[in-house]
């Protein structure tokens, strides 16, 4: 059987992840494609659970316990999720993946990106998107989503200070020059339809191998 294509979707607070996710295995659904809808931290109970501590707000872990939760749920979600739908043929689409941990918990918080990589080779044995979508939005643009979005109540890391959002992008663009041929960046400033199509055309060239 053929393996099924991964794609990921990354970017900061209110670049339409979620949405352009939805849309995107809706679309490939229609085209006859197995898809998987998953995001992180999550997709799996364990996963889940783990999400709820991570983003709970409050004093929350630091951030070493922080990463090593990120690869724990990670793993679980790799293990019991991703990779048995990989192997059935199936498209998964994913709300994140280990590109956030490396933005997030390095660009952001200050983690090497090889502590990082460590813990995604111990935990998911390296496993890395065929496609990485990092949507990109401007700063106001973002911040009028996330506002809506939370309705004033951001969770423990999306209520992070502009700066540590502002490493954040920073690390996102970095990660995106060092593996152009994985990463496609996406302009998310548009409507959700307008960047909807942009994506369908950066995954055409993953459709030709699509099982």
């Amino acid at each position: 059987m053929t393996r099924g294509r991964f794609v990921a979707l990354e970017g900061g607070e209110g670049a339409g992840k979620s949405t352009q996710a939805r849309l995107l295995a809706d679309a490939l659904s229609a085209r006859g494609i197995e898809v998987v809808l998953t995001r992180e931290p999550g997709g799996t109970p364990l996963a889940e659970a783990i999400r709820a501590i991570l983003l709970k707000n409050g004093e929350g872990p630091d951030l070493r316990t922080e990463a090593l939760l990120f690869a724990a749920a990670r793993a679980d979600h790799v293990a019991n999720l991703i990779e048995p739908a990989l192997a059935a043929g199936k498209w998964v689409v994913c709300d994140r993946f280990v590109d956030s941990s490396r933005a997030y918990q390095g660009g952001g918080g200050g983690m090497s990106d090889e502590d990082i990589l460590a813990l995604h080779r111990i935990g998911s044995k390296g496993l890395l998107p065929d496609l990485t979508l990092l949507i990109k939005v401007d700063p106001e643009v973002a911040a009028a989503r996330a506002g809506e979005r939370d309705g004033g109540t951001a969770d423990r890391i999306g209520g992070r200070d502009a700066g540590y959002h502002a490493r954040v992008g920073k690390a996102f663009d970095t990660l995106a020059d060092a593996q152009p041929d994985r990463f496609a960046r996406i302009d998310g400033n548009d409507t959700p339809e307008q960047t909807h199509a942009a994506i369908m055309r950066a995954i055409a060239c993953l459709e030709t191998a699509a099982p």
